[in-house]
Order: structure tokens, then sequence, then C-alpha cells
């Protein structure tokens, strides 16, 4: 086969439906990664504007250009905007789009998924937007503390905006985590082991790793909020044995670790690019990986960072003040290595090189500042000011903004296949840089003065004038180098001439495919031998082209890739993906109706949309399999390896393994809130405990210890080719007493709008009673399943998928009865 025909065969099987209708139904990576970077970038445009808006009125004192509600929306949402609609969703297109060209595979491992988080991003963001232009937008700042937004104080829809849209939103965040851990464990080039991955790989992963860690505390705290404002439920009110510092230790167990989220994915760019600037390779590999997994584990013990004035016992904020500090220390580690680079090579000062430099010189300053504000007795004095506004800016737009720039820059040629033609991104660049400066540094100045964050006016007396007219004219500067950067990335996709694969010489595999690259990536994969493949072998383009690699002869209407070893990237099995679908678009939709059904009160069409939910979960898992053993497969080069279905760990198995320990996180963070109330919370012990039950605790605690357990005698029984139904009826059958435990334990505890101890206790047995259906549903599967004839000895997957849910069902069903039973035998 020619290495034309073998592209238009590919072609055919890879590539998305045209024009409008492909981008309702694709699951191709490339699309979906350009889908959320313009996304994104748009949302990153409304979020400037409403800074221009703020900016203007904080220009002059006195100033009437809106009013004090109008600006508790605009920076509100111009926070939110930044931090949940474009920085995550950059780094989770930019990922999405760039690590199976950079590991050497054909897309990611699980497309459909994919898919699914993009519109729940799209259609979550879109609720916000439309509560803005409606002027209903939330209003109680980016972080959302109670009491100021419980349904005393904030009665209107505005918070709920807020609480159910960001929750919608970081469902696409969970599952774009899921999807990069995944792939980039499982799904790399032959012959990849973990020390030959492209370094923004090690980034990408540590970064998914802390989404699946860090985002379930706010979905949490996002939860409690809304059932204390629709129901009445007292989490964070202090007279009925809530307490609002709950609210923040759960927000800052995701926001600390947010800012490093955010960083992370910048500075696997800069690792990325510094060494193809300076023609040389990257020094000290294996310090920048440790350093970024250290950056990781240390990011989790700084949340009291934000919050040294609430009263925390002096310890503790000794302890939380060391810990501040000491994160310098792995990012010192990083600065170094990318100097040491530069040092060592010959750096050329293009343009994505610029923005590098203007990396170094803000992300120091605000690292800086980190350091200051680390120390206790200054950030008494700092706390709440513009001091602080201005180094979250330096950190956030100095650590993040500028690598994305120069990302941009650096791989525009590969998305485009084009040259740049106008030269404007340089007098963008300056624009930018002092833009940002002027309007920062005035406002740590201005901070310094006493200025607090979060005011829509001021006296002419305070001296503030001059500097915050100063700050918000740079301001305005910054905003038109940004708009200089979007006219010259359009000029450079619509209008610049064609141009040549890797301008940059550089020796990662996403260079290797054609410039734009097919649908397909490529044509056959690669045997990676080094940690720079193309610079090790410059005529690997051809001799893929031609076939030369796994998978070279594609077989009709299958989209095929491999998976390898996780840590020596031998290749274990062969991927067959489902093809284009408008089944995500159509399950977003509908989740997107239960959502807007807990916003809009109309709480007869929840359960509603969650059946809707289930049916089409059903109807996506259905359709995977097969009803015969395929047995091994030839994937090229001599490898004959076994179908990914007919393994028991399959890419499912993975995929669910990372979904319980966001899960988890969640279910350890409700623990958490659980102990807090009680040790911290005022108004404690409660007036009525539940009545403790040894009969329920132990019915409860062994039917879901027997459903766990049939589940290892049913897959024991299909190991043996016998047919495993007695044991998965047995689960069933055990799964449903679990529920009925639960729904009685439910009805038992004592009014929950009374006080926090019933309230947490019911949202416990909720949990248990959701997860404990959820098990059934998928024992009722399998069993249809096995019925139809998709398992086997060989076709076992989707038992030991099974298998870890009801394993998670039991861990949960013994912790959650024992803190029910447990306080009323002791009280």
């Amino acid at each position: 086969m020619t290495a034309l025909r073998r592209h238009r065969k590919l072609t055919a099987i890879w590539a998305s439906e045209p024009g409008w209708k492909g981008w309702t139904s694709s699951v191709n990576h490339s699309d979906l990664g350009r889908m959320f970077l313009v996304t994104a970038f748009f949302f990153f445009l409304v979020g400037g504007i409403l800074a221009m808006l703020i900016r203007a009125q904080l220009a002059t004192p006195h100033s009437a250009f809106v009013d004090a509600g109008a600006f508790a929306q605009f920076f509100t949402m111009h926070g939110t905007i930044m931090m949940f609609l474009f920085a995550i969703p950059t780094f989770e297109g930019l990922a999405i789009y760039l690590l199976p060209k950079m590991l050497g595979t054909r897309d990611l491992a699980f497309p459909r998924l994919t898919a699914y988080g993009y519109w729940c991003y799209a259609f979550g963001g879109s609720m916000l937007l439309i509560a803005l232009v409606l002027g209903i937008a939330p209003d109680g700042g980016w972080f959302m503390y109670p009491p100021l937004t419980g349904p005393l104080h904030s009665p209107g829809i505005n918070t709920d905006f807020w609480l159910i849209g960001i929750t919608f939103v970081e469902i696409s965040a969970i599952c774009a985590a899921v999807e990069l851990t995944v792939s980039i464990l499982k799904y790399r080039a032959p012959g990849m082991s973990l020390d030959k991955m492209p370094i923004f790989a090690w980034y990408a992963l540590v970064t998914a790793l802390m989404i699946l860690t860090g985002f379930p505390p706010l979905i949490l705290g996002s939860v409690l909020l809304e059932v204390e404002r629709a129901f009445g439920w007292p989490f964070f009110q202090a007279d009925l044995g809530g307490d609002s510092l709950l609210w923040q230790h759960l927000f800052w167990l995701f926001g600390h670790p947010e800012v490093y989220i955010i960083f992370l994915p910048a500075a696997g760019v800069i690792s990325t690019i510094i060494p193809v600037m300076a023609r040389t390779t990257l020094l000290g590999y294996g310090w920048i990986v440790a350093s970024a997994v250290a950056l990781a584990f240390l990011s989790f013990g700084l949340w009291v960072h934000h919050m040294f004035t609430t009263g925390i016992p002096l310890m503790g904020l000794a302890f939380f003040s060391a810990a501040s500090t000491l994160v310098a220390v792995p990012t010192g580690v990083q600065v170094f290595a990318w100097i040491g680079t530069l040092w060592k090579g010959r750096p050329e000062l293009h343009l994505p090189m610029l923005h590098i430099l203007g990396f170094f010189f803000t992300f120091v300053i605000g690292g800086l500042t980190g350091v200051m504000v680390a120390v206790v007795p200054f950030d008494w004095q700092a706390h709440d000011t513009a001091f602080i506004t201005a180094h979250l800016h330096y950190v956030l737009f100095g650590g993040f903004v500028f690598p994305i720039l120069a990302g941009i820059y650096y791989w525009l040629p590969l998305f485009t296949g084009r040259k740049r033609f106008f030269r404007l991104g340089e007098m963008a660049f300056g624009l930018i840089f002092v833009g940002f400066h002027g309007t920062f540094l005035a406002m740590h100045w201005v901070g310094l003065m006493g200025q607090r964050r979060r005011i829509e006016t001021y006296d002419a007396e305070t001296g503030w004038g001059v500097i915050n007219l100063i700050s918000s004219i740079s301001s305005f500067v910054m905003a038109i180098g940004l708009a200089m950067v979007l006219v010259d990335v359009l000029i450079h996709a619509f209008v610049a001439v064609r141009g040549g694969r890797n301008p940059w010489k550089a020796g990662t595999l996403e260079w290797a495919s054609m410039s734009p690259p097919p649908a397909y990536n490529f044509a056959s994969l690669p045997h990676v031998v080094s940690r720079d493949p193309f610079h090790a072998d410059p005529g690997l383009p051809n001799r893929l082209a031609k076939g030369e690699g796994y998978l070279g002869d594609p077989m009709a209407s299958r989209r095929e890739t491999l998976t390898v070893d996780i840590a020596t990237g031998r290749p274990d099995f062969m991927v067959i993906y489902p093809g284009n679908t408008r089944l995500p678009i159509v399950m977003a939709a509908v989740t997107g109706l239960f959502f807007l059904s807990i916003l809009l009160k109309l709480f007869l069409l929840t359960p509603l949309a969650l059946a809707g939910v289930a049916a089409l979960a059903l109807v996506w898992v259905w359709r995977l399999g097969a009803q015969i053993d395929a047995g091994p497969q030839d994937a090229g080069r001599g490898a004959i390896l076994p179908l990914a279905g007919e393994t028991t760990k399959s890419p499912g198995w993975w995929g669910t393994v990372f979904l319980l320990a966001a899960n988890g996180t969640f279910f350890g963070s409700l623990l958490f809130g659980y102990a807090f109330l009680w040790t911290v919370a005022p108004g404690w012990p409660p007036a009525e405990w539940l009545t403790p039950s040894l009969a329920e605790l132990g019915i409860g605690i062994a039917a879901a210890l027997s459903a766990a357990l049939a589940m290892r005698f049913a897959i024991r029984s299909n190991c043996r080719s016998a047919r495993p139904m007695t044991a998965l009826v047995a689960a069933f059958g055990a799964t449903v007493i679990a529920i009925l435990t639960f729904a009685m334990l439910l009805s038992r505890v004592p009014p929950p709008d009374g006080h926090a101890y019933a309230a947490t206790l019911c949202v416990l047995c909720a949990y248990a009673l959701a997860h404990a259906l959820l098990v059934s549903l998928m024992l009722s599967f399998v069993i249809a399943r096995v019925l139809r004839g998709y398992t086997s000895a060989a076709r076992a997957a989707e038992l030991h998928i099974v298998s870890l849910w009801t394993d998670y069902l039991a861990v949960i069903t013994v912790l959650i009865l024992l803190a029910a039973h447990l306080p009323g035998m002791f009280a």
C-alpha cells in the first residue's frame, strides 16, 4: 500500500463529519482540543472586558460608571471566568490537542468522554454568561464565602448560578483529568518508557492527578451550600451547629492547589520550548519531574495560607507559614534548571522566547510577594487589600498567560501549517508587558497604602486616585496588546502562506506528523528509543507514512491504536475506538437539564433528568464490546496483542480507578466536614442523636461486604468458563439489602433542618444510597450482558470494573454506618 492510499484510507476512517455537523458529533481529540481552546479564549475575552469595566470604575474617586451591585457582579464573574472558564480549560484544550501527538498515538483513551466533558464545559459556562446578560450573575466573589452567600444574606438566584454552573463545569474538569491520566500512563508509542516521556506529558500527568484530588472538595462545598440554600439544611449556620469556616476549608483545599494546577501546565510549556529555543537538551530532566511532583504534594498542605486571619491556633499558623515558604524550593529548582538550559545552549530570541523572558521577570516577582504573604505578621497587614490582588495576578498572569502565549506562537505552525505573515506579535508583547506591570505594580503600591479589594469607590482624600488612574490606563494598554495577539493569530490562521514541517527543528513527536496533523495523527505508530525521537531519527516521518511502524495496515472502519505497559513502554494490547456520535452532546444536554431543574427549583424534573442520564449511560456502554472472542491481533513489527476488551485491566478499568480516586476524595472531604463540625463548630452536641441499631449496622455492613465478595466469586467462575450468573444475582441481592438499609437509616435521621449534625448525616446516607443504587444498576447491566453473550473467560473486563465499584461501596458503607451509629452509642 502506498503512502497516499494509506493516508486516504485512514482519513476516511478517522475524519469527522464536514461542516457544523462535525462539531456536534466529533470525538477526535484534535477537533475537541481546538474547540476547548477557542471556547476558553472566548471566555478570556469576556473576562478581560469585565476587567476593563472594573478598572474604569476604579480609575477615579467617587466614580459613577457602575453601581455597587453591577460592580459586585463584574468582579465575581471576572474571577470566576478567569479561574474556571479560561485557565483550566485552556490547559485541557492544549493537552487534549497535543498529548496524543507528543506520545505517538492516535487519540486519547476515552474519546467520547472528552466530547462529553467539552459540552458540559460549554453548557455550564453558557449558564453563567446568560446570568451576566440578564443582570442576575453571581455577586458574592469568586470564593463565595458564607454566610454572605447563604439564604439569609443572598436570597436571590445569583449565588445559585455560581454554585450550579461551576459544579456543571467541574464535571468537565474531572472527565478531562481521568482522560489525560489514563492516556499518559497507557496510550504511548511502544518503547516510550516513563523516563522517555516528553516533559510536557509529566506536567500534564501531575496536573491531572491534582485535579482529581483538588476539585472534589469544592464540588462538595458547592453541593452543601446549594442544599442549604434550597432546603435550609444548616451546614454553615453557626446558630444551628454549622460553621462558615467549613466552606473556607473546603474551598481552599481546592483553591490553593488550583494555583499550581494553573502554573504546572505553563511550566510544562516552558520546559518544552526553552530547549528548542536554546538548541540544546533540557538540563535536569529528572530534577524537574521530581520538583513538579513535590510541588503538587506541597500545594495540598497550604490551604490555610489563605486563612491566617480567621483565628487559626498559633501552632497551625506556624506550620502553614513554614509550608508556604517551603513551596518556593521546588519552584526555584525548576527556574534554575531553565536558566541552566539557556546557559548551556545558544538561545535564539524568537517570539515564543520573548514571552518566556516576560514570564521569568513577572513570575519571580510574584513568587517573592508570595513568600511575603506566607509570613503571618505581614499577611495580617496585607490581607484583603489590593496587594493580594496584585500578587495573585503576578502569579497567574505571569505564571500562566505569558507561557500560554509563548505556547500559542510555538505550536501555531503545527495547528495551521502556515508561517507568520505580519509581525504584530513583537509589538503586542511589548504592550502586554508594559501594560501588565504598570497595572499591577501600581496595585501593589495602593494595596500597601490600605486600599481594600472588592470596593467599588473610594474618597479622594485617601491619596489613591493618581495610582489607580495609572493602573487603569496601563490595563487598557495591556488589553490593546492582547487584542493585537488575537488579530495576529487570525491573520496567521487564514492569510499567512504555507510553511514547512517542524520550523523550530524540535525533537518531539508532534512535529513528526504533517502540519496541520491529519485526523489519525500517524499513519503507523513509531517505536521510541530516545527522549527526542525526531532528533534520533530524522527520517522518522517518511518511514511512518510508509507504514513501517505499528498498525501500518489499517483495517476497514476500525479506529485502532496500542496501549503500553506503564513503566517500560512495552506494547500490551490493542484498542478499537468507537466512531463519531452525538451521544456526548445529548448526554451533556440532559445533564444540564438536571442542573437547571435544581437552579429553577423544578424538583419534579430532577429525577426524570437523572433517569435520562442513566439511560444514556447504559446506551453509551452497551455499544462497546463483542459477542465473540476475537483473539490476539497482528499489530505490526512482529507484535501479536489481545484486544483491550479481552484483558482484565482494560482502559475502562484504569479510568474507573482514577474516577474512584476523585470520588474517594469527595467522600473523604465529606468525612472531614463531619469531623470539623463535630470538633470546632459551636452549638454541639446536638439536642437529638440518631438512635443506634446494632441490627441495622450489622445487616448493612454484611450486605455490602457480601456484594463485594460475590463479585469475586463471579470473576472466578467466569475465569473457569462457567456462567457467573449465580454470583452476580447474589451480589445484586446483597446490594438491594444495602439500599433498603440506607433508606431505613435515612428515614430515622432527625429533621435535617434543625441541626448540622442531622443535615450532615442525611448527606452521608444519601451518598451511600446513591452509590448502592448505582452499583445495583451496574450489576443489572452486567447480568444482561452475560445473558446476551458479551462475556467469556477472555471478555471479562466489565466484571472487573463492576468489582471495583462493589469494593468501593463496601468501604463507604462500613465507614458511613459506623459514623452514623457510634455517636449515639457513646453519647
